[in-house]
Parts: structure tokens; C-alpha cells; sequence
């Protein structure tokens, strides 16, 4: 599950735009060199390889093209799958920092009739801070893009981003597309998507709880909605004939088990269509469940539930779970496979039938699981899981037994229904929270994530080999540091399963949990620092709903720990990379810089009076330096102190600066290489700069922006103008000169 950062929302709110039922041009182009201060060799970009990480929450085999597919993500775009390189292609790199909303793709669809043709729903939140929809329109499979804006919100990482599709391909008319929303009902183009009204006729009301139509789905020339708003005894299935009279459809199942249709697939041989039911929208929450098949003939509906919900497991559990994804075999009459969902206790898994549902097999139970080439998938335990979070399911239309299905971490494959491994090299979904590139060792790269944890990056090229950090096995990451002095000693913080901390003694390889916590770690562990010897760790605490408690201090490793009052609640602590007596922190509710000369026993205040209000802003310390400090203040500009903050001065050169951070210097240079997230001109973007902030380079281009990047990014301290940038969706990217 991905969150973006709430503390966002009045930046969001005032770049949001106020959307027209226009077309505009969306084709990748060149970099705009206009804001280049200076000259570069090209870099190239790519994924540091994990491998996944994130909800996979749609996958779609076009019917008529052999060896093609595309995935959607509730954060991290749309891939096309390339069968010669075997290998996912991403399709909204494209999408710059002002379009962020549109990362997270609600529902795909392709024209059977042109199978070029795609179309992307594209908008991550439906909340009142983020920007309204869009509607992405491609002739050549996603290489070039058109758009259209809505003047609605679309929900790609909201509750029920895992029903759909809610986007389809009128089966009458390759002209006529329609759309379901989660607060608008219905809506219908004429014109292939350049342009939206609401469709007249459908009866279903606007929703008020946020899931309004779940699914789109055609059986021959018969278009069904699912609306996700009904109580279990009112309708919640509709169908059209002539894309203008809408009814419910007739005799459809009732009750808690059948409250929300999920998805729904149709088999054009026995001409049934098949629907997956839950009592939630999912992927949380479900608890009720089942499926079932409408016979489109004669209009009778059979329950085919392969198992029902509500029973106990061996240990005495509770077996609560509801349906997920479906898929029918296009070769093979009858034959359908069905997800669970939410699963927790028995482990979700596939059931398949070869006769139309009279009797399933559960595939989990023969399936042989190889995580070999993404080891974290292991979880910590010695073998792997079969997944959660199961409700993107797809058949290979010319391949009986070629199944993919996605979790909340990756998507798997099989080619024989047994023997399964991740499918997912391209793939990246990860939101990142932290970077750190090591001076020495054998790890370039050490990361954490809001999902995932912290990872040790032997090789950029591979999934780490160790998989994510265990002992104790971490899930978000808040916080990770390492001893500038002493870079075998590193720290991190984030929600885990034998305490909220842990430290390592080789460079992040191997962890060891503290010894002990504060009380407050185990419900808001927040940033974590060391000092310059690693002789002192300083850790801040943050609730995931804004609150903000006492920083804790440890000089014992974490043994023993004592609240530091006159430090800034919920600050991000900074430690002076050549002094261990120095601390400092930036205190973004007053516009307060503080420094303590004791090794964070205590905090005054130095310079006052700099730009407040918001909790992103980021200091920073250049390497290898006491007291010269950079201040990143997003649309405030940059700013920088040489004193340990008693001075702060304006960085004229940057007229905004989002994140910041350092890599080895230029040849010939005789300061560190500077990265950031700012901008220049007009043009929010990554630049880099040889020569102390005097002047500055874009470094990538209107093909790699990858949407919002402004949580961390900082350079290799090894090697000249390698760069490691943090996206929230788009995983790790690293650049490097051609």
C-alpha cells in the first residue's frame, strides 16, 4: 500500500488545474536546453534493479496480438510488455512534476478492432488537494501519447484500485469508449477519448463513498457496469444493448458475499460472463466473498463459488476473505481462474476450473514459487508466500497456460501451471524515502522504502541478493544514516518486527535490532541520525497523522535512550560529517536553524527568521566539511550557511529547490558535485552543478521525470556524475553521462 506525503496538500491543491474537456499534444520530446546554465554530456537513466515492490493492480493481454500485455500500478504508471527482451516497458516516464496526480493509472483499455490503440484513466487520489484526471490516448501502443483533461478525480491508489477495468472499448463502436468514476457515475466519449459527458441513462446515483462504478466489461455486444455503492440488496450490476438504455441486470445475486462485483470476464465460447464478488471494494477490508456466472443466453445466473468464506484454518483462525481478479482460458471453453483476496490466515491463492465451475483446483497448493532473481519477496522466512493483495489476473490468449497475477509487491508467472517466478524485470514501483551512497565498501547504494524497508545495493543491475534488510525485518523506512567517519556503521528506523530500530556494523550488510526503544518509537518511528564516529544516535518521532513528539537520545548504541527537549519536535536530525560534537536541525515551523555543540544533548537556536510552514523542507551537510550547510525550501529557493548556520545566505542561482544532495567532485574541482531537485528557470527538473551552486546543469530530459521526486536524491561519492534519485512510484533512478 503507498501513501503520499499528506503534508503535500497545499502544494498540490494550488497546482492542480483546473481540467477542460480538451486535447492536448502529449508526445516525449527533447530536453528543454533553454534551462541548462551550462553544458553536460547526455545522461542516461535507469532503475536500480529491486524488482516490483509495489501494487500490481491491473495486467491486460490484447486479444489479437500475440506476445503483447500491459500492466497498470496504483502509483508507478503503465508498462507494455516486450516479448523479445522479455522485460516491461514503462509508458509514463514522461509525466513531470506538475502531472504527478497522473502516476497512479485507475483502469487501461485497447481497442480489439485496432490493437495499437490504448487507453489510460490516469489519477492517483480523488481528495480535494490533488489535480483532476486525465484521459491518455495512443495510436502506436504508448510509444506517443495524447491527452485529454477531465473535470473529474480518478483514484488509482484509493480504496477498490484493484476492481476494474473501468475503462472499455465500446464492442459496437471503436469510437465509443466509456469510463466509470468513483464520484461521477458513468461517462461516455464519441470521438476515441478526445472529449467526456456524462452518459445519460444510467441509473446508479453519484457515489458518496468513493467507488461508484467498479468494472466495465463487455459480452458480445452487451455492455456491464458494476456499482460499488449498493447496500447488498439493491442492484449493483447493469448492463446496456444499445449503449443507451441501461437496466439492472436481471436476477443477479445478492447479499453480503455478493455486496461489491470486483471484476468480471466474459467466456464468447459458452457465452457466460463471469463475476468476482467481496463486501468491500478491497484490496483491505474484505471479509465476504464469492463468484459467480451469467449465462448471457438465457439470463440465469449460477453461484460458483469455489470456496466460501467464513470457515477456520487449522489453527483455529478465522478464514475471511473475499474475491479478486478473473480470467478466462480464450482457447479453451469453460476454463476460468478466480483470485482470493485478503486472505491472510490461509494465504491467498488461485482457483482454477476447467468446467465452468462445478469443480476448482487451488493452484497454490502444487505451485513450486522461485524468488531467486527478487530474493526480498522471501519476506525474512525461508520460503516464499503465494501472495496478497491477488486481484489483477490475466490468461495469455495464445497460451492456455501462460497465468500472471499480481500482489502488492510484484507479479508472477507461470508457463505450465505449477512452476512460478516473478515477471517483472522493467518493472519498478517502489516509493523511496531514503539514500544513502557509501564512501567505501562494496554497496554503492543503500535505500529505503515506504514498503519494503532498507536494501543493500551490492550491484545497481540486480534485486539485492540479501533482499531487504531483516533481523529485524522492516517494512517502511523513516529513517537511515550513516557514520560519515566510520561508514561500516549505519542506522536505520521504520515500522519492524522486533522494534522500530536497528543498527550495522558492516556497511548495512547484516543488522542487529537496539536493545531497547523510547515507547513512543513503536508508533511513530521518525529520522534517525549518527553522528560523525557513530558514537551517538539521535531519533526524532513522527505520527503517521502529523504528530510530532520529543527527539531521543542514545550514546550507548541503543541500549539506553533520554528525550532531548530543546530539540524541534518531528525535526529531521543532521549530523556534522567531520565533528561528532555537532548536531544541527531545522526547525520548519518557525524558520529556526539549531546546532548543538554537545553531541545532541542540547539545541540553540542560530539564525531565525527563514522561510516556515512546511515539513518538507530539507537541510542538509556537505561532505567532509564542519558547518556548511544547504537548506532546501522548495518553492523558497536554496540557502546556505558556512558557519553552522549563525549565517544563512540566498542561493541566487536556484529559484526552487525540492531536495539536495552531494556526489565525488569534478575533476579538477575542489568542492563536492551538487544534485538537486529544483529549478532553474520555469522548469522543475534534476540539475547538477561542478562549480558550488554558481551554475547549473539539467541533467535529464522530458522523456525521464517520472512525476514527484522531491523526497531524496544524492550523487555517488565514488564516481563523477552518478546520480540516485528517489520517485514515489517509479522506484530508484540512477544517471550517469553517456
Amino acid at each position: 500500500m503507498h501513501a503520499f506525503p499528506l503534508s503535500r496538500r497545499a502544494v498540490l491543491a494550488a497546482t492542480a488545474a483546473a481540467a477542460a474537456l480538451t486535447a492536448v499534444p502529449l508526445t516525449p520530446g527533447p530536453a528543454r536546453a533553454a534551462e541548462d546554465t551550462g553544458e553536460a554530456r547526455p545522461y542516461r537513466w535507469r532503475n536500480v534493479v529491486i524488482g516490483g515492490t509495489g501494487f500490481i493492480t491491473g495486467v491486460l493481454f490484447p486479444p489479437r496480438v500475440r506476445g503483447l500485455a500491459y500492466a497498470r500500478t496504483d502509483i508507478g504508471g503503465a508498462y507494455r510488455w516486450d516479448d523479445r527482451a522479455a522485460r516491461w516497458v514503462p509508458l509514463l516516464d514522461h509525466l513531470g512534476w506538475d502531472d504527478w496526480n497522473l502516476l497512479g493509472v485507475e483502469a487501461m483499455a485497447v481497442d480489439p478492432a485496432h490493437p495499437d490503440r490504448l487507453y489510460l484513466a490516469c489519477g492517483t487520489y480523488a481528495q480535494a488537494w490533488a489535480g483532476n484526471g486525465a484521459i491518455l490516448r495512443s495510436e502506436d501502443r504508448g510509444r506517443t501519447w495524447q491527452r485529454t483533461d477531465l473535470t473529474v478525480k480518478l483514484g488509482a491508489n484509493e480504496d477498490g484500485r484493484g476492481t476494474g477495468e473501468r475503462l472499455l472499448v465500446d464492442p459496437r463502436d471503436s469510437d465509443t469508449l466509456w469510463l466509470g468514476t468513483r464520484h461521477d457515475g458513468l461517462w461516455k466519449s464519441t470521438d476515441r477519448g478526445a472529449t467526456w459527458t456524462p452518459a445519460t441513462g444510467f441509473p446508479a446515483t453519484p457515489s458518496t463513498t468513493g467507488q461508484g462504478v467498479t468494472l466495465l466489461a463487455a459480452a458480445r455486444r452487451t455492455v456491464y457496469a458494476g456499482w460499488g455503492d449498493a447496500d447488498g440488496t439493491a442492484p449493483n450490476l447493469f448492463r446496456t444493448a444499445d449503449g443507451t438504455t441501461w437496466e439492472p441486470a436481471p436476477g443477479q445475486p445478492s447479499g453480503t458475499a455478493a455486496k461489491v462485483p470486483v471484476r468480471a470476464a466474459y467466456d464468447r465460447h459458452t457465452r457466460e460472463l463471469y463475476v468476482t464478488y467481496a463486501d468491500t471494494p478491497g484490496p483491505n477490508g474484505q471479509s465476504a466473498g464469492s463468484v459467480h456466472k451469467l449465462c448471457t443466453v438465457d439470463g440465469r445466473w449460477s453461484e460458483v463459488t469455489p470456496v466460501r468464506p467464513g470457515g477456520t484454518t487449522e489453527d483455529g483462525s478465522a478464514d475471511s476473505f473475499g474475491y479478486g481478479g478473473v480470467a478466462v482460458d480464450a482457447r479453451r471453453p469453460g476454463t476460468v481462474v478466480v483470485s482470493t483476496n485478503n486472505r491472510w490466515a490461509a494465504v491467498d491463492t488461485l482457483f482454477r476450473t476447467t468446467d465452468g465451475g462445478r469443480t476448482w483446483t487451488s493452484l497454490k497448493d502444487s505451485a513450486v514459487l522461485d524468488v531467486s532473481e527478487t530474493p526480498y519477496l522471501r519476506w525474512g522466512e525461508e520460503r516464499p508466500k503465494f501472495g496478497w493483495w491477488i486481484q489483477a489476473v490475466a490468461l495469455d490468449p495464445y497460451d492456455s497456460e501462460h497465468l500472471v497475477y499480481g500482489t502488492g509487491a510484484t507479479l508472477y508467472g507461470t508457463r505450465d501451471l505449477r512452476r512460478w517466478a516473478p515477471q517483472i524485470r522493467g518493472l519498478e514501483e517502489a516509493s523511496v524515502t531514503q539514500l544513502v551512497s557509501p564512501p567505501a565498501g562494496r554497496a554503492h547504494l543503500i535505500s529505503g522504502s515506504r514498503d519494503i524497508g532498507v536494501m543493500y545495493h551490492e550491484r545497481l543491475t540486480s534485486s539485492p541478493a540479501r533482499g531487504m534488510a531483516t533481523n529485524p525485518v522492516s517494512g517502511s523506512a523513516t529513517g537511515l544514516a550513516q557514520a560519515a567517519r566510520r561508514p561500516a556503521y549505519v542506522v536505520r528506523a521504520g515500522w519492524g518486527d522486533n522494534g522500530n530500530g536497528a543498527y550495522s556494523h558492516d556497511g548495512g550488510r547484516t543488522w542487529a535490532p537496539f536493545a531497547a526503544q523510547p515507547d513512543i518509537a513503536r508508533s511513530a518511528p521518525g529520522p534517525i541520525a549518527t553522528n560523525a564516529d557513530g558514537s551517538v544516535l539521535l531519533w526524532s518521532f513522527v505520527h503517521w497523522d502529523g504528530t510530532k513528539h520529543p527527539a531521543h537520545r542514545s550514546a550507548d548504541n541503543g541500549t539506553t535512550w533520554s528525550a532531548v527537549p530543546s530539540f524541534p519536535k518531528g525535526a529531521t536530525p543532521v549530523a556534522d560529517p567531520a565533528d561528532p560534537t555537532l548536531f544541527y536541525a531545522y526547525d520548519t515551523d518557525t524558520g529556526t536553524l539549531l546546532a548543538s555543540t554537545d553531541g545532541g544533548r542540547s539545541f540553540t537556536a542560530r539564525a531565525t527568521g527563514l522561510p516556515a510552514g512546511d515539513a518538507q523542507y530539507k537541510l542538509v551537510a556537505a561532505p567532509g566539511r564542519t558547518g556548511d550547510l544547504w537548506l532546501s525550501t522548495k518553492f523558497n529557493g536554496l540557502y546556505r550557511s558556512t558557519d553552522g548556520g549563525v549565517t544563512v545566505t540566498e542561493v541566487e542561482s536556484c529559484r526552487a529547490s525540492h531536495t539536495l544532495g552531494f556526489g565525488k567532485a569534478a575533476d579538477g574541482a575542489g568542492y563536492p558535485a551538487i544534485y538537486q531537485v529544483g529549478a532553474i528557470g520555469a522548469v522543475t527538473a534534476v540539475y547538477r552543478s561542478d562549480d558550488e551552486a554558481r551554475s547549473w546543469t539539467r541533467i535529464n530530459d522530458d522523456r525521464h521525470q517520472w512525476g514527484w521526486t522531491g523526497e531524496t536524491i544524492t550523487g555517488d561519492p565514488r564516481v563523477h556524475g552518478r546520480v540516485y534519485l528517489a520517485t514515489n512510484g517509479r522506484g530508484i533512478q540512477y544517471g550517469e553521462p553517456t
